[in-house]
């Protein structure tokens, strides 16, 4: 029989993970007909809170850290706010890390957080390796990576909240070649170097199931500053591929007005997806296509998920990777 979780919870009463927590902790800040409507999908589903994680939250203070690259702070903000919220309903402090490239390395950023004595640490930065997983299990300090999926290391202190970007790649490719359309570019984010890895294994798998070769991964070296800078250069001697895919709205937007200014329009020409969806991607004209990620919950999961590990909580020891949902989002730059 499936063990009832508190995210079982949250989808039937159809409130986020925080909301939840909220009402199992009595906080008066939740209004009374959703404290009503998550007690009864608590008493249908019959879900019985953790004992122990409640007692923690209600008896102690834990510091967390949460180490992000300082580039992606726009970019992450609604899963920080999940994050937050979670953490505050369980009283926990939290001490803020950012990366930049050449001032605050990933190195240091371990050391800090094992001087400063943290309890946990939630990690978004997208260059971490697998020799500073093996520090902070040294040091037995939990773990959990938010955004991309990480690979099963074997470290029981690292636990993982992700969207599997292989996975959405893999679908993406697959409709476009049921609508008889192979030419597929994906232009590289070297901010996000594992989330670009798991895209383009996701579009090999594609191509390589249909007997074909992806042959359009689009890298460019960082004598240009932009993407818009290389993406000018690039339409000088290029066409673009019919299907355009992008990670983040800057590259999707760089797209969009090289292309133009190059004699090529969106959809006509070239349609554009950007994985990752933003409000700036509504502002464009055309609308950017793009795909529906819970943002806010993967932050409420990843900081709850460290909690249950935190305090040894057995359903999280060979349960420590949640894979969250994504739904894609047709506009005006695709023509589906």
């Amino acid at each position: 029989m499936k063990r009832i979780t508190i995210y079982d919870v949250a989808k039937e009463a159809d409130v986020s993970l925080a909301t939840v927590s909220r009402v199992i902790n009595d906080s008066n800040v939740v209004r009374e007909d959703t404290r009503l409507r998550v007690q009864e999908a608590i008493k249908k589903l019959g879900y019985k809170p953790n004992a122990i994680a409640q007692g923690l939250a209600l008896s102690k203070t834990t510091t967390v850290s949460i180490v992000m690259s300082e580039k992606l702070f726009a970019y992450n903000a609604k899963i920080l706010n999940g994050l937050m919220d979670v953490a505050k309903i369980y009283n926990y402090n939290i001490m803020f890390h950012t990366t930049s490239k050449g001032i605050s390395r990933m190195q240091d950023v371990i050391e800090s957080i094992i001087k400063s004595r943290v309890d946990g640490v939630i990690l978004f930065n997208d260059n971490f390796s697998q020799e500073e997983m093996e520090v902070l299990n040294d040091y037995q300090i939990p773990t959990v990576v938010v955004g991309s999926r990480i690979e099963d290391n074997g470290i029981e202190t690292v636990g993982n909240v992700y969207i599997n970007f292989e996975q959405l790649a893999y679908e993406l490719t697959n409709r476009y070649f049921e609508r008889g359309i192979d030419d597929i570019s994906l232009v590289e984010d070297k901010l996000n170097m594992s989330t670009m890895q798991q895209l383009k294994a996701g579009m090999e798998r594609a191509f390589k199931e249909n007997g074909k070769e992806f042959t359009k991964y689009i890298s460019y070296d960082e004598t240009y500053k932009s993407s818009y800078a290389f993406l000018t250069e690039y339409f000088k001697t290029h066409k673009p591929s019919k299907v355009v895919v992008t990670l983040r709205d800057s590259q999707a937007i760089a797209m969009m007005n090289a292309g133009t200014e190059a004699g090529y329009t969106v959809p006509d020409d070239a349609e554009l997806i950007c994985v990752l969806n933003s409000k700036y991607l509504m502002m464009t004209r055309p609308n950017v296509s793009t795909y529906n990620v819970p943002e806010y919950d993967m932050g409420a999961v990843a900081m709850r998920l460290l909690t249950k590990m935190l305090v040894n909580d057995e359903s999280v020891k060979n349960n420590n990777k949640i894979n969250m949902s994504y739904n894609y989002m047709p506009r005006q730059t695709t023509k589906d």
